[in-house]
């Protein structure tokens, strides 16, 4: 099948040799089928000199291509995707080069999305859809995100991932208890600013004492005034968080029911959180975990490149 752009197909090209044969002169066989006069000699002439093979398609790849990247820099490429699974902005940056080249490699070599992989192994596990809408607010405390994330606390001595599954599922065992953490967090909507705890629960007075200590954060770097509080529907943060908004003077922002995309700046930074901090590493204790969430989310806000932010971490726009 010709590609979309083509005027004829080969059954077509077949058409002009078969009129030609017929006795049609040239002009009258290229008004007839609406192409020029150029188009009916090329393909006489490819019939001419390879047979009916030649009016089949052929690539329109270049013989050559003098400024393709270097078989080198491309397994760098390859290899700084698979061993840190990071993005064209940060492969590009520490190699050098565009982060556009970077993503013309890894499609090349059919590389799978970030999206699709497990965290920890790097292995395609899931299939995911994107959005090309986005927003974005002007200035930093104009609107804030908050959010729960729920993630299984690990019992002493490491879980599965540090021994395997075969060793067996402590899920079945039910002498050993092992919960879940809730990491709540605050993004800010236009600096990407987050702020992060580990929690026992996520109960009204907990979500509320949090926000407090989050809106403490963000003021001591530089964002002294929340106008605007984006949240699900949640029972803690629908009636919980009446107060701590008033005495600020903070406006709440409820989602839409099981729309959770339109909070999806603090769904998002969840998301990282898990393959970057939470399932990143293999750890050995809950408390060995729950250490090292302080200087990741320093690193988040200081280092981390942000790709909606230019390549530049959250701290360059305050």
């Amino acid at each position: 099948m010709s590609h979309r752009n083509a005027r004829t197909t080969f059954q077509g090209r077949l058409l002009i040799v078969q009129r030609r044969r017929a006795g049609w002169p040239k002009a009258h066989i290229a008004k007839a089928m609406g192409i020029s006069r150029n188009c009916v000699n090329k393909w006489l002439n490819r019939y001419a000199a390879e047979g009916q093979a030649g009016l089949h398609d052929r690539s329109s790849r270049p013989r050559s291509c003098p400024q393709r990247t270097s078989s080198e820099v491309e397994q760098q490429v390859l290899e700084l995707r698979r061993r840190e699974r990071r993005g064209p902005d940060w492969i590009g940056a520490e190699l050098g080069i565009p982060a556009r080249t970077v993503s013309r490699i890894l499609a090349r070599h059919a590389a799978p999305r970030l999206c699709t992989l497990d965290p920890l192994t790097g292995e395609v596990i899931r299939s995911s859809k994107t959005t090309a809408v986005r927003y974005e607010r002007k200035t930093p405390g104009e609107l804030v995100h908050m959010d729960v994330k729920k993630i299984g606390r690990i019992p002493d001595g490491g879980g599965w991932r540090a021994h395997g599954r075969s060793t067996g599922s402590i899920q079945r065992d039910r002498s050993t208890k092992v919960g879940f953490d809730y990491v709540h967090s605050v993004v800010d909507d236009h600096s990407r600013l987050a702020y992060s705890e580990i929690l026992p629960d996520e109960k009204g007075i907990t979500c509320a004492i949090f926000l407090q200590r989050a809106i403490s954060y963000f003021a001591a770097h530089g964002i002294t005034r929340i106008e605007e509080l984006m949240t699900d529907n949640a029972w803690a943060y629908r009636y919980s968080l009446r107060e701590i908004c008033a005495a600020h003077d903070i406006k709440q922002i409820f989602i839409k029911p099981h729309c959770p995309w339109q909070n999806g700046k603090v769904e998002r930074l969840n998301r990282t959180l898990q393959t970057e901090w939470a399932y990143r590493q293999v750890f050995t204790s809950n408390a060995e975990r729950a250490t090292a969430l302080a200087p990741w989310l320093e690193y988040y806000n200081t280092r981390r490149r942000h790709n909606a932010l230019g390549g530049l971490p959250p701290i360059s726009r305050l």
